[in-house]
């Protein structure tokens, strides 16, 4: 495969992920009450979901960085570039197949702002699925 996916192309991304990551906290606060519905759960649930919410911002704040620092090891076709790039590109694909199967859409307020932010994340969250697919593939295709 001759035609790899550009610097600058992985570095938004990266970004983006790190975004993402960042304005979650803000967005489950104001816009989906998410603490108070935490609320209502046992003490040992509550703090089982919010470990999960931490893991998954982690995870999206690593992946970014790994993907700013590491631009060049994410494309060099090595095991571990398929590796990598495999688990980042299934996390994202399966947040994209999760947003759009199991989460009901129709509870967010329908002002516009929350359907144009709603239309940006979910953008990105299939940008990211693609570019990591993307890299999945031509790694790959080195790799064996």
């Amino acid at each position: 495969m001759k035609f790899i996916i550009p610097d600058w192309l992985i570095i938004l991304g990266a970004i983006r992920q790190m975004f993402t990551a960042l304005i979650y906290p803000y967005i489950r606060h104001v816009f989906f009450d998410w603490y108070n519905d935490i609320k209502k759960l046992k003490h040992l649930n509550q703090e089982i979901a919010k470990t999960y919410g931490r893991y998954i911002l982690g995870l999206n704040f690593s992946f970014g960085l790994i993907s700013i620092l590491l631009t060049d090891e994410l494309k060099n076709q090595t095991g571990l570039a398929v590796a990598i790039t495999g688990l980042i590109a299934a996390y994202w694909t399966g947040k994209v197949i999760t947003q759009f199967s199991y989460y009901p859409m129709y509870e967010i307020p329908k002002k516009i702002i929350f359907r144009v932010g709603e239309g940006l994340m979910n953008t990105m969250f299939i940008s990211f699925a693609v570019i990591f697919i993307w890299l999945f593939i031509y790694n790959l295709s080195g790799f064996l």
